[in-house]
């Protein structure tokens, strides 16, 4: 299953640093369509919903979080990266946000979140997890939501993206840690989890995926992605196509994970030992 790598967004030509900068303003209400970081107006009825929506899901993840077995693989690249000084930019398919948010839980990490109505009731389950959130996404206040973020990265905290959320398509890539990359000199890392067992809900737009309880799940962790502050747009581009790339990578390795042989699985796990990618 491969998505052909699509060019990033008109923004990955046109933002600059000024743009950026202009966003940590305080008690800036509204800018543009792009900086918009408000809540939406919603009726009580809606509102009511958010703490019932959270409560429930949260619940969900506590009960089944502690009965996964986990094998993971790729993980030294983000200790080097650590080692260095700098912090990672994750970026990872919505589908798995539940296998990942309870084996990376309580780690502070500041995940981009929408200011819509499923944003508000996912901030709140995160929060609880111990993740931090910039508000914003693609379609609002994304603008503001980087400039959070590249001031958390600032502050020695990783940044992590559902990166073909809110609303999708599914498995393509937005160019939010492109940008992010560029503008705080810090790598992105992309990673994807498969399941032995689980329910994919095939009419969500993400397929989204909870696992079953005591599944084994595998998580693939690929090499870290440079992005030079100076990059142009031409290379801006070839950096998220990169991305991409790797995306739909490490997704179909993780996805076939538990139905190819064993010695399929110890190639991909000598690979993904490697503390050199090219060695």
């Amino acid at each position: 299953m491969k998505v052909a790598a699509l060019q990033p967004h008109i923004e990955m030509k046109t933002i600059t640093d000024a743009t950026v900068e202009a966003t940590k303003k305080s008690g800036e209400e509204r800018l543009n369509a792009h900086y918009d970081s408000r809540l939406p107006d919603l009726p009580w009825s809606r509102r009511i919903q958010i703490p019932i929506i959270a409560a429930a899901v949260y619940s969900v993840i506590r009960t089944l979080g502690p009965t996964l077995r986990y094998e993971v693989l790729g993980w030294q690249h983000a200790e080097r990266v650590h080692a260095s000084g700098k912090r990672c930019i994750w970026a990872f398919w919505h589908r798995i946000i539940i296998p990942i948010v309870w084996w990376h839980r309580n780690h502070g990490v500041v995940v981009m979140n929408t200011t819509a109505f499923d944003g508000q009731w996912t901030r709140k389950v995160i929060e609880w997890l111990g993740f931090g959130t910039a508000q914003g996404s693609s379609s609002r206040g994304g603008l503001r939501g980087l400039a959070v973020m590249g001031r958390r990265l600032h502050e020695g905290v990783d940044c992590a993206f559902t990166i073909d959320g809110p609303r999708g398509p599914r498995y393509v890539a937005k160019p939010g840690p492109v940008l992010l990359a560029r503008k705080t000199g810090c790598p992105i890392l992309v990673f994807h989890i498969g399941v032995n067992r689980g329910k994919t809900f095939e009419k969500t737009w993400d397929h989204f995926l909870l696992p079953a309880p005591f599944a084994r799940a595998v998580i693939l962790f690929a090499p870290p992605i440079y992005v030079p502050t100076d990059a142009s747009a031409e290379v801006m581009e070839a950096k998220h196509a990169e991305m991409q790339r790797e995306l739909e990578r490490v997704r179909d390795i993780a996805e076939s994970w538990f139905s190819v042989g064993d010695a399929e699985r110890e190639k991909h796990r000598a690979e993904f030992s490697r503390s050199n990618p090219q060695a």
